[in-house]
């Protein structure tokens, strides 16, 4: 479905029936990246997966704009699907849009996951970022300055097969594409003022908080800081995993996504 945001449409779908699930993508990917989890993660559960503003086959902007406004983009979803109380959920650039959103409108998140994610957006982040832009100068080149990062070198060494495939692909259907490089950029700069960290102590409710221990663009040092100032934060390390951690261990992820969201409280006698 589209749903109307500021003169802007926005993709969404909904999945299952249950406790909601909103989860929110990373800077690379869409609704379509979720397609192989969609029938787990929607067998006990609403699933809600929409595409951010220069996302997937939500509307393209023109100009620079904050990452606050995926925010306000994200509650007009729910507003529209009559959504009132969900289980936030993002990985990456999808979760410092929970944070922030978490934050801002607290009333709707009655649990928060967060996978590979950052309090703010440190200069040795933003130097990452730019390089991705100065890659620009050939596919080949932006895929070697980014897609490897997202991979434990683990990961990358054991499925060479795989990574070549994608490699094609993503060559041949996007790195080349200068609209979708444009919206990269864009969604990349949208980040720059991401700073959360005096806030965290704001955030209370019920916080998982997930990384992997070689993931090498966000580190799990920053899931570490998070983790000790969000009050009712639990952690989890994710061995032998690094930034794409629903590729790498989908097992994994799926486990303690759906298992976090529908725990139920228990209380010691």
């Amino acid at each position: 479905m589209f749903i109307d945001f500021n003169g802007k449409q926005i993709y969404a779908e909904s999945h299952g029936q249950g406790t909601t699930i909103v989860l929110l993508s990373g800077l690379m990917m869409s609704v379509k990246s979720w397609r192989p989890f969609i029938p787990a993660l929607s067998e006990n559960n609403r699933l809600i997966l929409l595409d951010f503003l220069d996302q997937g086959k939500s509307s393209r902007m023109c100009e620079p704009y904050d990452i606050a406004l995926q925010v306000d983009a994200v509650k007009r979803v729910l507003d529209h699907l009559g959504i009132t109380q969900a289980v936030l959920a993002g990985i990456s650039y999808g979760a410092s849009v929970c944070m922030q959103f978490a934050l801002k409108y607290p009333e709707y998140v009655n649990r928060l996951a967060l996978f590979n994610c950052v309090a703010y957006i440190s200069p040795w982040i933003k130097d990452l970022g730019a390089g991705w832009t100065a890659a620009r100068v050939s596919p080949e080149a932006y895929y070697h300055m980014t897609t490897p990062f997202f991979y434990s070198p683990g990961f990358y060494n054991r499925n060479l097969d795989w990574i070549s495939a994608r490699k094609d692909f993503l060559i041949e259907n996007y790195f080349g594409d200068a609209d979708f490089l444009d919206s990269i950029d864009r969604m990349t700069n949208s980040t720059n003022g991401h700073d959360v960290r005096e806030r965290l102590c704001e955030i209370q409710v019920k916080t998982l908080i997930a990384g992997g221990r070689d993931d090498l663009l966000t580190p799990l040092a920053e899931q570490k800081y998070i983790s000790e100032r969000i009050p009712n934060a639990s952690m989890v390390t994710i061995e032998d995993c690094g930034h794409a951690t629903m590729y790498e261990k989908p097992e994994c992820f799926l486990t303690l996504l759906t298992g976090f969201a529908n725990c139920q409280e228990i209380k010691l006698q």
